[in-house]
This record gives structure tokens, C-alpha cells and sequence, in this order.
């Protein structure tokens, strides 16, 4: 068997290499036509009329549309650029303008803070004085009510000291009038 695959592929080689043989002289009896130095001027004639109708292609239509693009496109960088210039300009201007926004609320709040603080300070003054007032008002009729109470107090121990002395004179079988007690209490009283 193995015999039989060796013979196979031998004769498959042969053929090939017959095929191959016969297909090299086919090409070199009849050659490359664009070898042929019987058919230069006619290729030469085919060339010139390929490269004039390419260059009528491009120089008329293809490079005058890349042409207009590119100006296209260099007119629209140009206007971007002078778009984010004048943007950019405007944004510096907007900073500043912010900047001088910002210092003036700051100042404006720094005026109300200091106005609100001496209105504050005029409304704590009256706040006082009023508080002063009231306490002095109030000051003044605790004063009178305690001398109110002393003359009270006084006036009580007086009566007591009368009724205590008439007591005390009466415990010693003395008796004595009320005048002389209501003297001589006093007089004691105002030692």
C-alpha cells in the first residue's frame, strides 16, 4: 500500500512539472505585451492621454473642491480664533467687573455692618437709660416703702414697749398712767 501512494504522488509531481514546462514556453514564445517593443508608441499614445485626462480631473474639479475646503476650513480656524479671543476678552472683563462687584458688596456690608452696629448701640443706650429710670423709680419707692416700714416698725415698738412697761409696772403692783409710761418709753426710746 505504501508502495502504491509513493507511485501516486511520483506521477503527480511528473504532471506538475510537465504543466509547469508547458505553461513557461507559452509565456516566453509569446511573451509580455508590455515588453513588446512593437507596441511602445502605442502604449506610449495610451499614457499621455491617461496623465492629460488625470490632470484635467484634478486641476478642474478635484483641486479646486480641496482648494475651497481648506479655505473653508482656514476661514472657520480663523473666525474660532478670533471668537475665543473676543470670548476670552470678554471673560477677563466679566473677572473684572466680578472683582469689583465682590469689593463693592464688601464694602456696602462692612457700611451696613458699622450702621447696624450704631443703631444697635443708640437702641442699647435707650435701653438703658430706660433700665436706669425704671431701677431709680423703682429704687426710690423701695426707699420710701422701708422708711414707710421703719416709721411702722418704730410706731410698733413703741406701742409694744408702752403695753410691756404697763405690764411689767402693773406685775409689780405699781400702777402707773399711761402718760408717764408713754414718757418715760419715749424718752427711753430715744436714747
Amino acid at each position: 500500500m505504501a508502495n502504491t501512494t509513493t507511485e501516486v504522488a511520483e506521477a503527480a509531481g511528473e504532471a506538475a512539472g510537465q504543466a509547469a514546462d508547458a505553461a513557461g514556453q507559452a509565456t516566453q514564445s509569446a511573451g509580455m505585451p508590455q515588453l513588446d517593443f512593437s507596441t511602445f508608441p502605442n502604449q506610449m499614445f495610451w499614457l499621455v492621454v491617461a496623465l492629460v485626462l488625470i490632470y484635467l480631473v484634478l486641476s478642474k474639479i478635484a483641486l479646486p473642491r480641496i482648494a475651497g475646503i481648506v479655505a473653508d476650513r482656514q476661514g472657520t480656524i480663523t473666525n474660532d480664533i478670533a471668537a475665543a479671543e473676543e470670548l476670552r476678552a470678554k471673560a477677563v472683563e466679566a473677572e473684572k467687573a466680578y472683582n469689583k462687584a465682590l469689593v463693592d458688596a464688601r464694602e456696602e456690608a462692612n457700611k451696613i455692618v458699622a450702621e447696624a452696629r450704631v443703631d444697635i448701640g443708640k437702641d442699647l443706650d435707650k435701653a438703658t437709660a430706660k433700665a436706669d429710670a425704671e431701677i431709680a423709680a423703682k429704687s426710690a419707692e423701695s426707699v420710701k416703702r422701708i422708711e414707710e416700714i421703719r416709721a411702722s416698725a418704730a410706731k410698733n415698738v413703741e406701742d409694744v414697749a408702752k403695753e410691756t412697761a404697763e405690764a411689767i409696772v402693773s406685775a409689780l403692783g405699781v400702777t402707773a398712767d399711761a402718760k408717764s409710761v408713754a414718757s418715760a418709753v419715749a424718752a427711753r426710746l430715744k436714747e
